[in-house]
């Protein structure tokens, strides 16, 4: 009996799993650790969202199997999102699938729609189920830049003329995960051009839509007249209502992927617990004051870690938007490489970051900071890297951290 297991042949070793477990071994040895590694969010859902979903698990008749597609009132709750958040139509009994998190649902979609063989165009570096969501259903990844410049469009054209057989589907992500760049409907525009002339699909994934900063809201592609005719996209509540855990997120857009991916689903699962999906409901139907104040709490957050960690020495780009920070590393230890580089700042400054070769071989040189803890807490990161900085020679700024 083998144990060689084609699939899991497939997988590399998770390198971001070697600095969580450094850091689950460190707090459980007492040590006071400043996550600042995993996109978890460190704030509760609003209250009513809390008080719907206790209401609901309360009936009797809610605990057996839930709809796989979703309720319907869940699925008309994004349909209504998307038509006052960004003025498009959308049918949300064939244009909609509740999924559990964006994670499993473009697993879900990539499993429906990939044949082995199949050639995908994803960013590199980018989130790992954006690669590995097809390469688990037997697809080769061709990967694209993730800066969304002419670059950008030349190495799709590229692709498209150098790849054997042609790519059927290309994977965009903004505001990106882990980079944090983000685009103007103007780059949509372009880019539903050139997939319907291409004949390629577009899974887009704007999981971040609400997490945008210095009053530029992120587009979706939907808004661009046509886009449903190549383009499906992944929404979640996790980052935009801090309900990360609850596992609930939305496909929208064309009807082709919507029903395959659909089909699939009826297969693997029965949807979320009714009881969440109900609370989901309350989310998006109910007051939305909680997304500016959430907006708000990580635009400070952002300009914190920014003025803190560079005052430390470490100079950190100011993203546009998302939860975090895409950190080139401080050039004096740039030949310690990310991972390394990360082991030592979680080991002599108790400090958790992603190694940025965890997100791809271009992600190699950076890092990724979640802005997941309180400004305290990150000016207290600062002070620490400040410290590990001055001990490995680095120099730094006379004036204190922060």
């Amino acid at each position: 009996m083998s144990d060689d297991f084609y699939r899991i042949r497939r997988l590399p070793p998770y390198v971001i799993a070697e600095v969580n477990a450094m850091r689950a071994q460190a707090r459980a040895g007492g040590e006071d650790i400043i996550d600042l590694g995993m996109g978890n969010p460190d704030l509760p859902p609003p209250p009513h969202v809390i008080d719907k979903l206790t209401e609901v698990a309360a009936k009797p008749d809610a605990h057996g199997y839930s709809a796989s597609k979703g309720i319907p009132g869940l699925r008309r709750a994004q349909a209504n999102y998307y038509g006052r958040r960004f003025g498009v139509d959308v049918d949300p009994e064939a244009e909609v699938v509740v999924t559990m998190g964006s994670k499993e649902g473009l697993a879900s979609l990539a499993t429906a729609i990939t044949a082995p063989g199949d050639v995908i165009l994803a960013p590199n570096p980018s989130y790992p189920i954006h690669t590995f969501g097809f390469i688990i259903a037997g697809a080769t990844i061709r990967a694209v830049p993730t800066t969304p410049d002419e670059r950008y469009f030349e190495s799709l054209e590229r692709a498209m003329s150098f790849t054997v057989p042609r790519p059927s589907v290309l994977v965009v992500n903004y505001p990106s995960n882990p980079t944090a760049e983000a685009v103007d409907l103007s780059f949509y525009e372009r880019l539903v051009a050139w997939a319907r002339e291409n004949g390629v699909w577009v899974i887009s994934d704007l999981a971040y839509s609400e997490l945008y900063f210095d009053g530029r809201p992120t587009p979706s592609i939907l808004q661009v007249p046509g886009a449903k005719d190549v383009a499906i996209e992944f929404t979640s509540l996790s980052k935009t209502y801090s309900m990360a855990g609850w596992r609930i997120g939305f496909a929208v857009g064309n009807r082709k992927l919507i029903a395959a991916m659909t089909r699939v689903k009826s297969y693997l699962d029965y949807g979320a617990f009714t009881p969440i999906q109900a609370a989901a409901c309350a989310a998006l139907n109910g007051p939305q004051d909680i997304v500016e104040r959430n907006r708000r709490l990580y635009h400070k957050r952002r300009d914190v870690l920014v003025e803190s960690f560079g005052r430390s020495g470490w100079d950190i780009p100011s993203p546009r938007a998302s939860m975090f920070a895409w950190a080139p590393l401080p050039p004096a230890l740039a030949h310690l490489g990310s991972l390394e580089f990360s082991k030592q700042l979680l080991t002599h400054a108790k400090v958790a970051v992603a190694p940025g070769v965890g997100y791809g071989e271009n992600g190699e040189g950076y890092v990724r900071i979640a802005m997941v803890e309180n400004e305290q807490r990150l000016r207290q990161a600062a002070r620490n890297v400040k410290r590990y900085l001055q001990s490995m020679g680095v120099n730094t700024p006379a004036r204190g951290a922060g």
